[in-house]
C-alpha cells in the first residue's frame, strides 16, 4: 500500500512552483482571480517579502501542493494510485482536494480564510524542541509550570513544536536553555498556531464553512486533529479543529504503517530548501521509534 503526503506552512522558498505555473495556466488563472493578485509574481519574485507572511504563504503553497500533485498523476498516466492521503498542517487541505473532499477553487477559498484567521492572531510565540520524547517533554512542561504551553506539533517521537504566549515561551526557552541532550529553537511565527490560543479562529473559522458543501473523500485522509481518517460527515467539524489542535503527525504515520502501508511519497518535495525530504525523513525516524503500530 502506498500514501502520499503533502507539505505544510514552513516548506515554502521563492522560485517554488517555476516550472508549474506554464504547464497549468488555468489554474494559475483561477488562483490569481479568486486571490487577487498574481500567485505566481508572488511565489517567484517575492517582492515585499510577501511569502513569508501567513496570509500569503498559505494560499500560495495550497496552489503549489495542488500542481505538484497533478504533474505526479500526469506523469504516472495514469498508474498514480494512492491507498492513503496525509498533509502536514496546511497540507492537509490539499490531501482533502486530491481525495476529492471539494475541487480546487473551493479550496484555495478555505485555504486563503484560514490563513487571514491565523495571520490576525497575535500575541503568541512558537518554538522547536528536539531531543526529548513525548512524555518526557510533557513532564518538563508540568515539573516547570509551564501550563500556558500547548504542544502544538508531534512530528516525530524526538522532535515537537511548543506554542504558547510570548512570555510562557520565553520563561521555556530559560528552562530548556543548557539542558543536555535538548535542543531549543525559537520560530519566526507571530503566533501559538495549533494551540489552545487559536480557539477564536477555530471558531470564525467553523463559521466561514458553514455554508460549503464537502464530498466524501474517495480515497481515505488521515487527519492531523485525530491522527484518523476523515469522517464523510464530519469533514468541516475537523478542518476547524485543527487549527486549535496540535499536529499529531508521529501518530498519524503510525496509524498508516498499522494500515500496511510500506511506500510514502512526498508531492513535489517542496521542502527541498530545507536540504532533503523533510516529511520523509520524519517517516524514517517514526519508523526506527519503539513504539507499537496502531492496527
Amino acid at each position: 500500500m502506498k500514501a502520499v503526503l503533502f507539505h505544510g506552512q514552513g516548506s515554502q522558498f521563492k522560485g517554488m512552483g517555476k516550472d508549474l505555473f506554464p504547464a497549468y495556466p488555468d489554474h494559475v488563472a483561477t488562483a490569481s482571480q479568486l486571490l487577487g493578485y498574481s500567485v505566481a509574481d508572488l511565489c517567484l519574485q517575492d517582492d515585499g517579502g510577501r511569502l513569508r507572511l501567513t496570509q500569503f504563504t498559505q494560499p500560495a503553497l495550497y496552489v503549489v501542493n495542488a500542481l505538484e500533485y497533478l504533474r505526479m498523476a500526469d506523469a504516472s498516466g495514469g498508474t498514480l494510485r494512492p491507498d492513503w492521503f496525509a498533509g502536514h498542517s496546511l497540507g492537509e487541505f490539499n490531501a482533502l482536494l486530491a481525495a476529492g473532499a471539494f475541487d480546487f477553487a473551493t479550496g484555495l477559498r478555505l485555504v486563503q480564510k484560514r490563513g487571514e484567521l491565523m495571520a490576525a492572531a497575535n500575541g503568541g510565540a512558537m518554538a522547536a524542541v528536539l531531543g526529548p520524547r513525548t512524555e518526557e517533554l510533557e513532564e518538563l512542561l508540568q515539573r516547570w509550570e509551564l501550563q500556558g504551553i500547548d504542544i502544538a506539533n508531534l512530528n516525530t517521537p524526538t522532535q515537537h513544536v511548543i506554542a504558547g504566549s510570548a512570555e510562557a515561551i520565553a520563561q521555556a526557552a530559560q528552562r530548556f536553555a543548557g539542558q543536555p541532550g535538548l535542543r531549543f529553537a525559537p520560530l519566526n511565527v507571530s503566533a501559538a498556531f495549533h494551540s489552545r490560543h487559536m480557539q477564536a479562529a477555530q471558531q470564525e473559522f467553523a463559521a466561514f464553512m458553514r455554508g460549503i458543501a464537502f464530498a466524501p473523500p474517495a480515497v481515505p485522509v488521515v487527519a492531523n486533529a485525530t491522527a484518523r481518517p476523515y469522517e464523510p460527515d464530519a469533514i468541516a467539524e475537523t478542518l476547524a479543529l485543527q487549527i486549535a489542535s496540535p499536529v499529531r503527525w508521529t501518530d498519524s504515520i503510525r496509524w498508516l504503517l498499522g494500515q500496511g502501508v510500506e511506500e510514502f511519497t512526498e508531492a513535489g518535495n517542496n521542502g527541498r530548501n530545507f536540504g532533503g525530504d523533510v516529511l520523509t525523513k520524519m517517516v524514517d525516524a517514526i519508523k526506527k521509534s519503539e513504539a507499537p503500530l496502531f492496527a
